[in-house]
């Protein structure tokens, strides 16, 4: 159960989604330029509201930060190319964080991936196959690119190593924000290197913004 404070901070943020996602859709970019910046600082303040005997809550607050200096700097990414390879070592940098984070959870209980082996070499398999597709497109990007996805692979297999690890609600929490960040990664890549597609935009940071959340939710609903 949300505390009072905790939910005004939820209403707050799905405000500044909502308010992204129309600059978007509008093409406004003043407002664009307003609401963006504000999403992760919002997650944080939600996140530093949660009392909980949880640990570690640092490095997700660290994983946070560098989203929304990536964010910053993704915006102005037009204006210059280096504004992209930094927008992209701040979002690594925050999956990186997020990987320590699930690795520091060791209850007793074994690995998902004892049960169900195949898992990992689906999730491999998928970020080889689209980083194979996009490779002839990448130009000077193509190892900063091949090493991103095989870091936020990484992060999504340890969200998923710790499935068995917490309880329940936590879990598919962390796993949904884990594949909702590789699927708005994907959908950024595929639109910026390979095709554009209608709606990218709105698809991107609607991903975007729910796989944050849902990492911070299961934060939340972790129990230790």
């Amino acid at each position: 159960m949300l505390q009072p404070k905790q939910k005004i901070a939820v209403y707050f943020f799905c405000i500044v989604t909502i308010t992204n996602l129309v600059s978007i859709a509008t093409n406004l970019q003043l407002l664009h330029y307003a609401a963006k910046p504000l999403l992760m600082p919002v997650l944080m303040v939600l996140l530093w509201l949660t009392v909980s005997k949880v640990p570690n809550k640092l490095l997700l607050l660290s994983g946070l930060f560098f989203s929304w200096l990536g964010d910053v700097l993704l915006l102005f990414e037009n204006r210059h190319a280096l504004f992209f390879i930094l927008g992209l070592i701040s979002f690594l940098t925050t999956h990186i964080f997020y990987i320590i984070y699930f690795l520091k959870i060791r209850p007793k209980q074994t690995s998902l991936f004892k049960k169900y082996p195949f898992v990992p070499a689906l999730v491999v398999m998928y970020g080889i196959t689209l980083t194979w597709q996009l490779f002839p497109h990448l130009g000077n990007l193509k190892i900063p690119v091949a090493v991103y996805a095989a870091v936020i692979c990484c992060m999504l297999l340890c969200s998923m190593h710790i499935y068995n690890r917490v309880n329940y609600k936590a879990a598919i929490c962390y796993i949904t924000g884990a594949l909702a960040f590789v699927v708005s990664d994907s959908l950024l890549a595929i639109n910026k290197f390979y095709t554009a597609f209608p709606y990218s935009g709105l698809l991107i940071m609607l991903t975007y913004c729910a796989a944050q959340y849902f990492i911070v939710r299961g934060y939340i609903q972790q129990k230790t």
